[in-house]
């Protein structure tokens, strides 16, 4: 069965599972140094590619605020959000912010190149040796993060990141 990319656009769909279309990918790419693995793409992987990285948006984000509508398939759009970078103003509740598109842009492209939600090779080792040659020592804390940093600093404005490893969290006063 072949996918159907619905857009959501800030109306609050039942049925949305992308916060970006192809088009907007090829806007945001257009100005993209390392565009190659989204530039390579045929038009259904890179709507493929969207929806999954919606989904990991989705899945790894706590975002702020509310859903606007109960029976919106997304987190966006929101209700009760503030905008960092608007002085504190609230998110407008019918459009999803650019950064969040942006955002969604980016990781389908690092999901083009890779799939960040594997488990990493050799996951599981402490070392390998082999006798009198060689010995690698892995180091399991040093392995690449689902969500690449410039997403999460894109998205870390309207929430937390839920893959860090600890139990930090961030105390909102009201």
């Amino acid at each position: 069965m072949a996918l159907t990319l619905i857009k959501e656009d800030g109306s609050g769909k039942a049925n949305a599972n992308s916060y970006a279309a192809a088009a907007d990918g090829d806007t945001f790419h257009d100005g993209h140094l390392y565009a190659a693995a989204w530039t390579a793409a045929t038009a259904a992987d890179k709507e493929k590619a969207l929806v999954f990285a919606t989904r990991v948006v989705d899945g790894m984000f706590r975002f702020r605020g509310f859903k606007r509508v109960s029976t919106q398939a997304l987190q966006w759009p929101r209700s009760a959000c503030r905008e960092p970078e608007a002085g504190g103003a609230w998110v407008d509740e019918m459009r999803v912010p650019s950064a969040v598109r942006d955002a969604t842009c980016e990781l389908a492209r690092e999901l083009l190149r890779a799939d960040r939600t594997d488990a990493p090779d050799g996951e599981g080792l402490w070392s390998l040796t082999l006798e009198g040659a060689l010995k690698v020592v892995f180091d399991p804390a040093h392995r690449r993060p689902m969500v690449p940093p410039l997403v999460q600093a894109l998205l870390g404005r309207y929430g937390d990141y839920l893959g860090r490893r600890g139990s930090v969290v961030r105390l909102v006063r009201c």
